[in-house]
């Protein structure tokens, strides 16, 4: 049975290696928050006890005596039950779509087991899990199947019989299958293991067993899994694709710039030759500068940073410094964070940390901080994706 369970098990495993062929395509993800991706499950399970120190090792999991016993010399002594129904809950997080913790409690009520008596336990272990399909073929929101082994440990604790109060130490492993139903809704079929330390079924000398040897337990679980709050996961910003997108503000602002740059020394010339028309030149100049930051300047920070993505973005704030020193102009810098992402008084703080990043930035080319007005906008959704509301505007006031 031993080498009937470790086929099973290969063969599981090598079923969930080749991932479902999906046209679907499959992406890059940025990791969630801390709420995102939990789950709890709940199971009804069949289970099956090998008692360890016997001549031949194990218990057949599916007759009533140990292999090679006297069924007449044990009959009433050893269990009429040695398979059993259960139940097990557990809550988990997944905190990358191919790897997760569960914390799984299983409970078992045996009747009349190994001794006679009614056995009652439950057990609690923490198991790490590992999700293949999205591991070897990248993680699909539209995949049904998922093959999930995993490893874990924890203690137990007999409730009932005359081991009552007694616990130890196990260890377990298993291949967690889920068929995605809804989006929240995913059915579970789930093959388990567990490894119980020497004091789990202690003496029972009529079986002929040995004392000191570790007890085994195999378990076929049913159940279902509910996705609590977000269950999937967002694409990984694509900064090219920000950038493109941005493009084409950044050339029309830059030839407003320039549009704007040469008007000035046109009306520096007109001052000079003629003075009379001052009040209408500077009224003119002024026009110009105004509608020159009709359009504000961008400059994009990664999630959670309040260093600026790139210094490429500098360059247009330093072309619109240009201009607000030539016309002893202020400047308004506004910091943004998206919604998505923290919590609202989070998202407000680091908004005023990104203006100020482009603020000292500012300094840096000239501009009198006296000059530079801050202005903290907290959390937005203004910008599609929601990845493009984490940067702060420039513009002259």
């Amino acid at each position: 049975m031993k080498k009937l369970f470790l086929m099973l098990a290969v063969a599981s495993l090598s079923m969930s290696a080749m991932a479902q062929e999906d046209p679907t395509e499959k992406y890059s993800v940025s990791t969630n928050s801390f709420w995102s991706n939990w789950f709890i499950q709940a199971n009804v399970n069949w289970n099956s006890f090998y008692v360890g120190g016997h001549d031949n090792y194990l218990s057949s999991p599916f007759g009533k005596f140990p292999l090679g016993t006297d069924k007449d010399a044990l009959a009433g002594t050893y269990s009429n039950h040695p398979t059993s129904l259960g139940f097990s809950v557990a809550v988990g997080k997944w905190f990358t779509p191919g790897l997760g913790l569960r914390t799984k409690a299983n409970g078992l009520w045996i009747g009349k087991a190994f001794d006679g008596d009614m056995q009652k336990y439950v057990a609690l272990t923490e198991q790490v899990m590992f999700n293949l399909h999205n591991l070897l073929g990248g993680y699909d929101e539209s995949r049904i199947w998922n093959a999930i082994p995993y490893v874990g440990a924890g203690a137990y604790l007999h409730l009932g019989g005359d081991r009552s109060g007694s616990h130890g130490a196990l260890f377990t492993a298993g291949l967690l299958n889920t068929f995605k139903l809804s989006q929240k809704v995913s059915l579970n079929l789930e093959l388990a293991y567990l490894n119980y330390d020497k004091n789990f079924i202690e003496g029972a000398p009529v079986f002929g067993l040995r004392p000191g040897h570790r007890d085994h337990q195999l378990a076929l679980e049913v159940g279902v899994t509910y996705n609590l709050g977000k269950g999937t996961w967002n694409k990984t910003p694509d900064v090219d694709a920000i950038k493109a997108l941005s493009q084409g503000q950044i050339d029309a602002l830059n030839a407003q710039l320039t549009d704007a740059q040469t008007e000035n020394a046109r009306l520096k010339d007109m001052l000079a030759n003629q003075q009379k028309e001052v009040a209408q030149a500077t009224a003119v100049a002024t026009k110009t500068v105004t509608k020159v930051v009709a359009a504000p300047v961008s400059v994009f920070f990664n999630i959670n940073k309040a260093k600026v993505a790139s210094k490429k973005d500098l360059q247009n704030v330093s072309d619109l410094a240009k201009v607000a020193k030539e016309n002893n102009s202020k400047i308004v810098v506004t910091g943004y964070a998206d919604s998505k992402t923290g919590s609202a008084n989070y998202n407000q703080k680091l908004s005023e940390k990104r203006a100020n990043a482009v603020a000292d930035e500012l300094v840096k080319m000239g501009i009198d901080r006296n000059n530079i007005e801050i202005v903290a906008a907290g959390g937005v959704k203004t910008l599609s994706p929601i990845s493009y509301n984490r940067r702060a505007t420039v513009e002259i006031k």
